[in-house]
Parts: structure tokens; sequence; C-alpha cells
């Protein structure tokens, strides 16, 4: 049996929806949020009727029959720890979604928007993997700081996904691989999968790990402290230095792995080399670290993300990695699909949906 699929992906400024046939994209669209719009609502749940309506009304321009729904699935948000996994949107989660249990984001919409849709034609919502998925073993979780333990926020989803599709192409359970996954987007995350769970992971919302196009990353602490004492910057100021403006952006002024290349390998900026070569060899570092953590039983290193596109940057990684495990490279990030990927997953029986 075929399931007709309708995802929901809120971002900031933009609703990604997508209407799938199992795994068969019928069709994609990003609606576009104008920023005066978006300011007219003084908090993301106020939001919720405006791009509901935006949704459906895109739908029916379509000519999409709302009422051949399967299943709907929307983007997990900021809820509280959880397992791995696709959940059902009950009313536990719902509340949670709406209070923003751990931050208010535009993602928290995705699980709310899905609910009203699907509970008014009348089949099941779902979310599928969120950022908050903490699988961390207890000994991962020590900082060295009592008041500060390390905690789980990355790029589950397409983590997740990716390793799962590298398990069925081999024809193996995901829960009986080791693998490490390296994404590299805006954010870079590298994680150790070790039976079906990311038992570590680097914390990209907070400034863990490598830096990235837009993150900071590992900092010297003691450095970080002088400079937020400084008198030199408000708290916001800092955290968009570790947050936003860090890596390549704080490096060089731009996010994008195709400028930093040009710089560095056809321009000759050495600063720009610099650059190109730490943001390899952090990583490759990274990865290293969670091969000690598998106990260098890993099966396979996945690489994934738009910069995963790079092939000069697999390459430098294989230099260093591949001495751990054979590479599999993933390029490009496919959200709607790995939501659609998860949503089957339970109506084929092959995972059970999990309790919020």
């Amino acid at each position: 049996m075929a399931y007709t699929i309708l995802i929901i992906n809120p971002g900031s400024t933009s609703t990604k929806i997508g209407v799938y046939e199992d795994e068969n994209q019928i069709f994609e669209e990003t609606l576009r949020h104008p920023t005066e719009e978006i300011a007219k609502y003084s908090s993301i749940i106020d939001q919720k009727d405006f791009r509901k309506d935006v949704i459906l009304d895109v739908l029916k321009e379509k000519n999409f029959d709302i009422k051949t729904l399967d299943v709907v699935v929307g983007r997990g948000g900021l809820l509280k720890p959880i397992p791995g996994g696709t959940y059902a949107v009950t009313e536990d989660l719902l509340n949670d979604l709406k209070i923003g249990k751990q931050g208010q984001h535009a993602s928290n919409l995705g699980g709310i928007l899905a609910k009203e849709i699907g509970d008014e034609v009348g089949v099941p919502a779902y979310i599928v993997d969120p950022v908050v998925v903490d699988e961390l073993e207890p000994v991962a979780r020590y900082s060295g700081m009592p008041e500060l333990p390390r905690r789980s926020i990355f790029h589950a989803l397409n983590q997740k996904a990716v390793a799962k599709r590298y398990a069925k192409e081999i024809g193996k359970s995901y829960d009986e691989l080791n693998l490490i996954v390296i994404h590299m987007g805006g954010g870079v995350s590298v994680g150790a999968h070790k039976c079906g769970k990311i038992v570590d992971v680097n914390n990209i919302l907070d400034g863990e790990g490598a830096f990235s196009p837009e993150r900071a990353g590992t900092v010297p602490v003691g450095d970080l402290i002088k400079l937020c004492y400084s008198g030199k910057y408000e708290e916001k100021e800092i955290y968009k230095k570790i947050c936003g403006n860090g890596g390549f952006n704080g490096y060089l002024g731009t996010n994008d792995m195709r400028d930093v290349k040009k710089l560095a390998l056809v321009d000759g900026d050495e600063n720009a080399l610099g650059v190109y070569e730490a943001f390899h060899y952090q990583l490759a570092k990274d990865a290293g670290a969670m091969a000690a953590v598998l106990g260098g039983k890993v099966d396979q290193i996945i690489c994934t993300g738009g910069i995963a596109y790079n092939t000069e940057t697999i390459d430098r990684l294989k230099e260093r990695l591949e001495f751990i495990a054979p590479f599999t490279v993933y390029p490009g990030e496919d959200e709607l699909l790995a939501l659609a990927q998860g949503a089957i997953r339970v109506l084929n029986g092959e995972e059970t949906a999990m309790e919020y």
C-alpha cells in the first residue's frame, strides 16, 4: 500500500512543505514569509493560524485534496530531551511544543500544524528525530563542571536518516552497526552511532567541537570569560560570536564553503587557506575522538550535509580518517524525505511509534 504524506518543516522566515507518495515526492514548495508579516506576531505560537492558512492555500492551488492524506508529519521542535524515533503528536508533546520546553523556535510549529491538519481529516500526526534527541551515555554527560552537564543538540534528523539509509543499502539493521556520522552544514556535528543510539555527539547550538561556517565551536574558555567581562560586548553580542558570526563568518565574512575554497585555493589568500585547512583538521580530530568512543570498532564513516558536495573536503578527511573505517558520502540534507521516511517506518511496521 502506498501512503500519501504531507510534510511540514517551518523555519524562521519560511515554511517548507512537501507531499509524498511513500518516498516519491509529488511536489515541494518553500513558502516565504516576509519579515514584516512575521513581525506582526509577538510569539512563535501566534504565527500558527497564519502559517496554516498559507499551507492550505498552496495545497488548494495545487488542486491537492487533503482528504487523500494518510498521515501528516511535522518537524520536531525544542522539546525535552528524548530518544530518537518517530513520535505521535500527543497532548503532552503538543503542550511542550506550545510552551517551548527548551526554547522558542519556528520548528516548534511543525508538530502543532501537523496535528491540526491531521485532526481535520482524521489521520495521525507525527514528528521525527527532533534536534533534542538525546541518547548520550552517562559518561558522556560529564563536562568538568557539575553545573554544566553536556547536552545533546544536533542534526539528529539527518544523522539518523543517513545512518539508516546506509544500513538498509548494505542489508543490515541500524541497531547492529557502529558508525561515525559527520554532518557538515551551517553547523557541523560528529556523532558516534553505537548499535542504534547516538551515544556521543557535539552540541552544535552552544558551541562544541569543530568550528563551522557559522559557529565558533570549542573556544579557549578562559579567554572567552575575559571577553565576556571586558565591557566591550553585551550578552547577545557574545552569543552571536559563538553561534551565527563564528567560524567562517568570523574569520572571512562568509558562510559559504565555495567562497572559502576559492579564496584559499584559487586566490591564494593565506588567511583563507589557514581556515580551510583548520576546518578539516578539527573535523577529523572530532571524528577520531568518536572512534575512541566506539573502542575503535567502526563499521563506516558517513559524510553528509551541504559541504559533503565538496570532493576536496572528503579527500582531506579520508587522508586523516580512512585508517579507521571506509567512507560513504551522502551529500546534502533532504529533511522532507527524512521526515517522510520516519512516518513510513511506523506505518509499515518497521518501527513502533515512540511515546513522548
